[in-house]
């Protein structure tokens, strides 16, 4: 079963190889990368003409939910629980049809989405899960409403338990939870957010401290904690508690991107979130009008922090947030990071060798011997053409060697 992709120009995950080469993938991995013709082929073997295109790794979205429908959809209230789940291999098939092989869920998707995928019972992304979101009493993943209702989103059932916990002992009981049931890394917020009305992006949730626990308890399991952080200061609570990676980074100042300097932390922009509720507002979907005022607020602040961060030589790595905005989309945020200064290899490197730094993977988010043959074909060349709107020219992706 080998395959060769012959006369592409290829980025590699890092660089962009010189000239135009073969990649030769048997079974799910590369074998080899070639000068075009050099390689010892068989009669059998396939070969898949790449003149005119860019062989890029597989995409890695750090940042999605793959159960969530977008931003203001009311579904949850009154569909069938089990409906999410459902509705989630479409999401994972337009994911992986749209150049993204591995995922970092961020909350809702849960270990039987996971080994659903692992066993070919259905079709989906590579899964890394969070389970759920941790959040203290009255934050922003805790969905109580003041009518006294909870909201249905994310809500837990035997296989994601609630996320939300206050004090030392609690959310150390309950980060044990999110990974007895199945979770890859921890998801907390140490800030409010957008989407949650009655709570504002500028202020911290979770102290330093309980923060801290949540960090050892997933260290312990060989576990990372991604933080949810918009406000200066919560960012700065959750980098010096040890966080991996910061989610959004709205409002970074000169001291929290010292500090994820310092501590090695990833930023994880989302460019594309806030820009999705704002378009989900204008198509008419029923937001309350605070949550659309925010995102419309963040805006300016979200671009000017990436630059800031990118510009300092913070580690960036790429995440849609999508189920906030559509699955499928994801490789817009590529385009976004481009607009935020980032050049061509520095925004592919995000969604490639840097997520894959972030997740602590060797094997995806790079093509060389030895990598799994998760492979997108752009159509054009990349290293003269602009990255920007390569979301609307993914010619063909290949999961393992296999065409999606």
């Amino acid at each position: 079963m080998v395959t060769v992709f012959t006369n592409a120009a290829v980025f590699d995950g890092t660089r962009f190889l010189p000239g135009r080469r073969d990649v030769v993938v048997d079974g799910d991995a590369v074998t080899a990368i070639t000068e075009p013709g050099q390689g010892s082929y068989n009669a059998d073997d396939t070969f898949v003409d790449c003149a005119g295109q860019t062989i890029i790794p597989g995409v890695i979205d750090c940042h999605v939910h793959l159960t969530s429908t977008g931003a203001g959809n009311t579904s949850s209230f009154h569909d069938p629980f089990s409906l999410q789940f459902y509705n989630s291999v479409a999401h994972m098939d337009a994911t992986l049809k749209g150049g993204v092989t591995t995922v970092r869920d961020a909350g809702g998707t849960d270990l039987g989405a996971k080994v659903a995928v692992e066993t070919g019972v259905v079709r989906g992304p590579r899964l890394s899960i969070a389970v759920n979101i941790m959040s203290q009493t009255g934050g922003h993943g805790d969905f109580h409403l003041v009518s006294g209702a909870e909201s249905p989103f994310l809500a837990p059932h035997p296989g994601r338990p609630s996320g939300v916990a206050d004090g030392l002992e609690g959310v150390q009981r309950k980060a044990r939870e999110l990974l007895r049931a199945g979770a890859d890394h921890i998801k907390i917020c140490s800030t409010g957010g957008v989407l949650s009305p009655r709570d504002d992006p500028r202020h911290s949730q979770f102290s330093e401290a309980e923060i801290a626990v949540i960090v050892a308890e997933a260290a312990a399991q060989g576990a990372h904690v991604m933080s949810h952080a918009q406000g200066a200061p919560g960012i700065k609570n959750a980098v010096r508690a040890g966080v991996r990676s910061i989610e959004h980074g709205i409002y970074l100042d000169d001291e929290a991107i010292d500090l994820m300097l310092e501590h090695g932390t990833f930023l994880v922009p989302t460019l594309q979130a806030p820009q999705a509720v704002i378009k989900a507002a204008e198509a008419g979907v029923a937001l309350p009008e605070a949550v659309v005022e925010k995102a419309r607020t963040v805006v300016e602040a979200h671009q000017e922090s990436t630059v800031r961060a990118h510009e300092a030589g913070v580690q960036i790595a790429m995440g849609t947030d999508a189920g906030v905005g559509p699955h499928g989309e994801n490789l817009e945020e590529i385009s976004l990071l481009a607009g935020a200064g980032l050049s061509t290899t520095e925004a592919l490197a995000a969604g490639t060798s840097v997520a894959a730094a972030l997740l602590g993977e060797d094997r995806v988010g790079r093509i060389g011997e030895g990598s799994l043959a998760d492979l997108v074909l752009i159509d054009g060349d990349l290293r003269t053409d602009a990255v920007r709107g390569i979301e609307d020219r993914v010619h063909a992706v290949y999961l393992g060697g296999a065409s999606v």
